[in-house]
């Protein structure tokens, strides 16, 4: 708890600041949403159609994880660090500022971080062009920025958490919501039709 407020509490030296705010052209937040809802629904569609069985179904199921595990954690993080967003007119310093105050961390940026990663880290050295995966947490976190909702360092925390979650459900050589699931899940939707 104490790390999370200290990172919170970055001086406002500059790095966290209030930006104008601006919701339009691609940082309407209909855009955004469309980001974060496509990211957990391309995942959870294609752990579902794929299963376990194939290296491409693993991954999903991995990125399933690392959805459910970085929700879980920021989530928490919020209800314990109480920091305000900048639209709520708090300073970027305050903390433990009491309920709807859950600016820190960004759960949009570490969900979409936390939905790709696992795919960066199975499929990037063979096909570098995945690596571009990382322009949806980037624009996100950008949007948040521009909308008033996050400051800066909430963002970067979601990103790290984000990828944090990802390289753990990556690391795990059988996803583990895939393990609660009865065995039908393992051979995907894809292998009956």
């Amino acid at each position: 708890m104490v790390f999370a407020c200290a990172a919170a509490r970055a001086e406002c030296n500059g790095f966290d600041h209030k930006v104008p705010f601006d919701n339009s052209g691609i940082w309407k937040r209909s855009y955004q949403l469309a980001v974060v809802n496509g990211v957990v629904l391309v995942d959870v569609a294609g752990a579902l159609w794929e299963g376990g069985e194939t290296r491409l179904g693993r991954t999903y199921w991995q990125s399933v994880d690392s959805l459910a595990l970085g929700a879980v954690t920021s989530e928490a993080l919020k209800h314990i660090v109480q920091r305000p967003r900048p639209a709520q007119g708090g300073d970027c310093d305050d903390v433990r500022e009491g309920n709807n105050h859950y600016s820190f961390p960004s759960g949009e940026v570490t969900a979409v971080t936390a939905g790709i990663t696992p795919f960066v880290l199975e499929y990037g050295h063979d096909y570098p062009a995945v690596y571009g995966l990382y322009a949806l947490p980037l624009y996100d976190a950008v949007a948040r920025v521009k909308s008033n909702a996050h400051w800066q360092s909430d963002v970067l925390a979601g990103f790290a958490l984000g990828s944090l979650t990802g390289y753990l459900a990556h690391e795990r050589d059988s996803p583990f919501i895939l393990n609660l699931l009865p065995g039908g899940f393992e051979v995907g939707l894809r292998a009956k039709f």
